[in-house]
């Protein structure tokens, strides 16, 4: 398991493509990892979490071994970056039966609405040390 958290995410979806760069550019201590849900090391991560590997649906946060799924990982996240985006994480007391019902809303159309490749994203090469593969 790895030091820093880990955000596992669909690698062929363009909306979960733009918010690893959009975490990215704001992670300016360079915590967070990456790995694509169909990736070799995302695939070994979900198992070893035990984590259902049909639900490619969720963005997952893994931080000191646990799983942080949906909305829960995504607020983490915005928490982690600091700044204005912490702010967000105020969100966490809406029910979390709420806040994942407009999660799985958007995630299950998020291939409508944004589309998605062919492949998975292929980091850039100033990037690649943050993707677990």
């Amino acid at each position: 398991m790895p030091e820093n958290p880990v955000i596992l995410f669909d690698g062929i979806c363009n909306l979960c493509n733009r918010s690893v760069l959009f975490i990215i550019k704001r992670d300016r201590k360079k915590k967070f990892l990456f790995a694509s849900i169909q990736g070799e090391k995302g695939k070994d991560l979900f198992s070893k979490l035990n984590l259902p590997l049909n639900d490619i649906n969720s963005f997952v946060l893994i931080d000191k071994g646990k799983a942080y799924t949906r909305s829960s990982g995504a607020l983490r996240v915005l928490k982690e970056l600091g700044g204005k985006w912490r702010l967000w994480y105020a969100c966490i007391i809406v029910p979390e039966f709420i806040r994942d019902g407009v999660y799985k809303w958007i995630a299950k159309n998020r291939y409508k609405w944004f589309g998605k490749k062919e492949t998975c994203m292929t980091p850039a090469a100033d990037l690649k040390e943050r993707f677990l593969d």
